[in-house]
């Protein structure tokens, strides 16, 4: 996940201050310089690493924080402030046309993301209840537009393309066809390279005086660091960019990108990329992103995200079964594919609070896998009914999922102690012998938990 090495040495520089009780201004500069070695390894832009040490350490060295009780906790704030503010401070949407359709121009560097992102942004926009057209105006890479077609199919979203003629031409009409048709959101793919050219930019300015968007989104690849930077800067200078998408941002990224490209540009950033699935992208919270990198979770998005997968129905029914000791192997597998909706188990743990402390935690997710093929394989009365999976049962369960007899008998014996320890705590007297209840962590029990 991206930040995880600047969470870390940031965490080990805020153990050291707190274990030095009342705090010198020595301590805080000497904090502070190790902060900054961090971000510089981060590879985040030298003049935003100065400029943000300077700033926390010149709030930090005012008598309210060194003679404060908790001087190390005044300092936690102040970075998580600091680290807020460069950025953005707050949330941005994408600037809607009243009079329609909001026209978005996506650019950026070839290999950045851009056609798949933008056509994240554009399902994220139909879940949202817009009416997007995806728009192929690039006519040179090849397949990009056989791409956009895919994603748009997958999305339900119409794609408008003209083949290989002027990309200046596909955009107008491409914006008089989502006029006529009620498309009250229009998204340009356009060209990328591999590096900024002048020919590149003098196609993607004829594009903006033809059709005047209403937003210039760029797109650039959280994994390619300091140089995301030196592109979003260069494109800035020859188009005037309005907002940023962070591609990539679940991978591998030292994050520098993320903290130096809005300090750079002075644009802010709106969206990020967070897995390979079209679903996977979510409106960029500075706040949140300041909290995850300082080792504090992300609450918030961890609701949102149960929010998403919470069915109340279902819900309603599966504390009906429990309460009356109904609880069968189909309403564990319901429940696994709920979580599965929320993300990977190394995600959900990344946003808690605390959640570096679990980094050494592994999940194994192909053993959660083989826990569905084996559910999988059972008919339904098995699964509502698993007493009667006897050894001849177990073979043909064993062989349907790939996997072997006793990881079959290990699944049945994790949920009959489940389904024990469920009829312990329900009935009279539940309340109690929940509170008194501990270490129990969800499914505990199960392969991959």
């Amino acid at each position: 996940m991206a930040f995880e090495g600047l969470t870390e040495k940031i965490a080990a520089t805020f153990k050291k201050l707190r274990g030095k009780g009342r705090l010198k201004e020595a301590d805080v500069k000497e904090a502070m310089r190790e902060i900054r070695m961090a971000l510089l390894e981060a590879d985040v832009s030298y003049k935003v690493c100065k400029d943000f040490t300077k700033s926390v350490t010149e709030r930090c060295v005012g008598a309210d924080v060194l003679e404060s009780l908790t001087p190390a906790q005044m300092i936690v704030k102040i970075v998580n402030e600091e680290l807020t503010k460069l950025m953005g401070s707050d949330i941005k949407h994408i600037t809607i046309n009243p009079k329609g359709p909001t026209v978005v121009m996506l650019v950026g560097l070839q290999g950045a993301g851009k056609t798949t992102n933008g056509s994240k942004l554009a399902g994220l926009m139909k879940r949202q209840g817009k009416n997007p057209l995806l728009v192929a105006c690039d006519i040179y890479r090849p397949a990009a537009i056989q791409q956009l077609k895919v994603c748009g199919e997958k999305l339900g979203i119409p794609v408008f393309e003209k083949g290989q003629i002027n990309p200046v031409d596909i955009a107008k009409e491409a914006v008089s066809y989502a006029r006529q048709h009620g498309h009250d959101m229009v998204f340009l793919d356009t060209a990328g390279r591999l590096h900024v050219d002048e020919q590149l930019m003098e196609e993607l300015k004829n594009v903006k005086a033809a059709v005047q968007p209403d937003e210039i989104m760029l797109v650039v690849d959280a994994m390619t660091g300091q140089d995301a930077v030196n592109a979003a800067q260069s494109f800035n200078e020859w188009l005037e960019i309005d907002s940023v998408m962070l591609s990539k941002l679940d991978g591998d990224a030292r994050g520098g990108a993320a903290l130096s490209v809005r300090a750079v540009t002075g644009k802010p950033i709106k969206f990020a990329g967070m897995g390979e699935k079209l679903e996977d992208i979510e409106p960029f919270h500075p706040d949140r992103m300041a909290s995850r990198i300082l080792g504090m979770g992300d609450v918030l998005s961890l609701i949102e995200k149960a929010e998403k997968a919470y069915d109340a129905k279902k819900a309603a029914e599966m504390e009906e079964k429990l309460k009356s000791n109904r609880f069968t192997l189909q309403d564990f597998y319901d429940q696994l594919v709920q979580l599965k909706s929320m993300g990977s188990m190394q995600e959900l743990l990344a946003q808690m609070p605390g959640g570096g402390n679990l980094k050494n935690i592994q999940v194994d997710e192909k053993a959660m896998a083989r826990t569905e093929a084996i559910i999988l394989s059972m008919t339904p009365k098995e699964r509502e009914n698993p007493g009667i999976i006897a050894a001849s049962r177990k073979k043909r369960i064993a062989a349907g999922a790939g996997v072997r007899v006793e990881d079959v008998n290990k699944l049945l014996k994790s949920f009959e102690q489940m389904r024990a320890m469920i009829k312990q705590f329900s009935g009279p007297g539940a309340g109690k012998r929940m509170k008194r209840m501990r270490g129990l962590g969800g499914f505990g029990g199960f392969p991959g938990f």
